[in-house]
């Protein structure tokens, strides 16, 4: 009798050593994974347990005595709402001019019809090595009269250099052919902009935006260095000065204990910082999923040229 045929094709056959590989590649994503997690499920579930557990460093890898109550005071401090607002403002705000700014300059960059565009490029390009320093900035800050103004969070961080590469660097892997034809229908330089390049910048643009909107939303120093009107201080910078009066707010929690019970879920140092923690970081990590499949696409196309 003649040998049946194999129905699996030679392409989906693996050696023995290819299915080693692939083990070997799964068990050390997967523990890198949960190195690059924990952190983040130890700050969750100490915030959540009992505060006196969680002080001792007893709390490692589940919830002991869960309760909210670190929520409730953390989201009861006076001026968090307005402070929040703040930070949502200049995130979407200045994320939106960041990505329109990189997009146009990106595209600009590429046009050899552009009036001495190498001189501009390197113009721009060179303040990623060098600045003014500190306290010139807050001088220059102060004259434009930005200090104790919402608009000093957006305008100095709406041209980064860094952002403007890489979608330079995107925007000349698309075919000139496209441009070409556009110009031969009497498009106009904004026209082929709006309509033809940025609807393409997608997955660069996107990766912009995770970059301004992280930025954004994490910075504080701003705050601490133009800002002296509490009505403007950040989310950041407030819980910032939170954490640093970590002992004061939980000696303050304590006294309002009533019993025994209170007690443990009565705020310490350490369950104010891991709290305070948690609610910064949990916006970003929320936003981040939707944006990760263009971050990666983005990165990969927009750095394969110089």
């Amino acid at each position: 009798m003649a040998k049946q045929k194999s129905s699996v094709s030679p392409a989906m056959r693996r050696t023995t050593g290819e299915k080693v590989y692939n083990v070997f590649n799964i068990v050390l994503l997967s523990v890198f994974a949960l190195i690059c997690t924990y952190p983040f499920y130890y700050l969750i579930i100490n915030s959540l347990s009992d505060n006196n557990l969680s002080a001792a460093g007893e709390v490692t890898w589940w919830f002991k005595g869960f309760h909210l109550q670190n929520y409730k005071d953390v989201l009861a401090l006076s001026g968090l709402g307005r402070a929040a607002w703040i930070s949502l403002a200049r995130t979407v705000i200045g994320t939106v001019l960041t990505v329109l700014a990189s997009a146009y300059l990106g595209f600009m960059f590429t046009q050899k019809k552009m009036w001495a565009r190498s001189f501009w490029y390197r113009f721009v390009v060179i303040t990623m090595y060098f600045n003014a320093g500190l306290i010139p900035m807050f001088i220059t800050m102060k004259n434009l009269g930005l200090t104790n103004n919402f608009w000093v969070y957006i305008l100095p961080a709406v041209v980064q250099p860094f952002n403007i590469i890489l979608v330079k660097t995107y925007i000349e892997s698309i075919p000139n052919s496209l441009q070409e034809a556009a110009e031969m229908d009497g498009a106009g330089t904004l026209t082929i902009f709006g309509k033809i390049v940025l609807p393409m910048c997608t997955p660069i643009l996107a990766t912009v935006a995770i970059f301004s909107a992280v930025g954004q939303w994490n910075s504080f120093q701003d705050t601490l260095i133009y800002m002296t009107d509490d009505k403007l201080y950040s989310l950041q910078y407030l819980l910032y000065t939170y954490i640093n009066q970590a002992s004061a707010l939980a000696n303050a929690a304590k006294a309002n204990a009533a019993n025994v019970a209170a007690l443990a879920s009565a705020a310490t140092p350490t369950s104010i910082r891991m709290t305070v923690s948690v609610i910064v970081v949990l916006p970003i990590m929320f936003v981040y999923p939707f944006f990760q499949r263009f971050f990666v696409k983005g990165m990969m196309l927009g750095a394969v040229k110089g």
